[in-house]
């Protein structure tokens, strides 16, 4: 394929010893940075396409186009193929827990609904999709609850998430499975990610790796609460996968709004955090199998307008023309 004039090293020839590079797309994405795509990753997830209301509008509906175009993408272009996400208790399409008079649905039924599913998508990509975010976010972020309150918790009891990874081993026995969550680097929710998946495991689960989601920031999370994250995940035995990567530049409560663009002095701390974060995923390349960035350019990321309406942000090592930033080459440059 002609890359234009592309002349930096591709990201994924620079870690083809280490570690899949991939990068989250949607349908417009996959042809506006269709040659950024197949320079640099090989791997890529559907930013939205797959999860539940996209897929599953209704109980007898199915909307694959969005998802098979992605597919197709990367079956064409030779890339692996991640799938993102089953079981959520967000971007769930309100029939699955009610029943045809809006009451809520018995366990069985919720069960027996979540199977179908499954079954349905999984089966439909089992050529082309290595590995699911089987279940995705389900742990409480404060106090000492471990999972956080949802309709699939309420209604069919803490082990829908074995059931949803049980269901999802059926449909594909050669599918990679994992867990995936965000704030995995933060000590407290860590151990309780930890505590899920241990548990998971000493149930006999079919469970294969712990995904971090890593949407970080130039300030947090530390290297040592990363370092430690992955050495407690990685003590399990499991695989480790960075899946939604990506570097705001702004701290999480700072709501400042005034920068039409990043300052040279952003663009240096955030290469020098790549620097460093990379330069630790290195340290950790037995465990850690796939970095798959949640976006590929800053021409298009879910930071832009989040958490701060009409906010622009530059999270990528890309900037908005696809043209490599100091943090690719900081990242480049760390190459042995």
């Amino acid at each position: 394929m002609i890359h234009g004039n592309r002349t930096e090293p591709s990201l994924k020839e620079l870690f083809s010893n280490q570690f899949l590079i991939g990068a989250a797309v949607n349908p417009v994405t996959i042809e506006s940075q269709r040659e950024l795509l197949t320079y640099h990753y090989n791997s890529i997830t559907a930013e939205n396409e797959m999860k539940f209301e996209r897929l599953h509008p209704a109980e007898d509906t199915y909307t694959f186009e969005d998802a098979d175009q992605i597919a197709d993408f990367a079956r064409q272009n030779g890339l692996k193929l991640r799938g993102h996400t089953l079981v959520w208790h967000n971007q769930t399409s309100a029939w699955m827990f009610e029943d045809q008079d809006g009451n809520r649905v018995d366990r069985s039924t919720l069960l027996e609904r979540m199977r179908s599913h499954i079954h349905t998508v999984v089966g439909r990509y089992k050529q082309d999709i290595y590995a699911w975010d089987v279940v995705n976010e389900v742990i409480a972020d404060e106090g000492d609850q471990l999972l956080r309150p949802s309709a699939w918790l309420e209604i069919a009891g803490p082990d829908f998430i074995s059931k949803a990874f049980e269901f999802a081993h059926e449909a594909d026995p050669e599918a990679l499975l994992f867990y995936n969550d965000y704030n995995e680097s933060h000590p407290h929710k860590r151990d309780k990610i930890y505590a899920l998946v241990k548990s998971l495991l000493e149930q006999g689960v079919p469970i294969h790796g712990v995904g971090l989601q890593a949407h970080w920031n130039l300030y947090d999370p530390s290297l040592d609460d990363i370092r430690a994250a992955i050495e407690k995940y990685a003590s399990l035995g499991l695989q480790l996968q960075l899946t939604e990567l990506d570097m705001s530049v702004f701290a999480f409560n700072d709501r400042r709004t005034d920068l039409l663009h990043p300052t040279e002095e952003l663009l240096e701390l955030q290469a020098a955090r790549y620097e460093a974060i990379f330069g630790l995923l290195r340290e950790y390349q037995e465990v850690i199998s796939s970095v798959t960035f949640w976006g590929a350019a800053d021409d298009y990321t879910w930071l832009n307008d989040f958490p701060v309406r009409g906010r622009k942000n530059w999270p990528f090592l890309f900037d908005e023309k696809h043209q490599p930033k100091p943090a690719f080459w900081r990242v480049a440059g760390g190459e042995g």
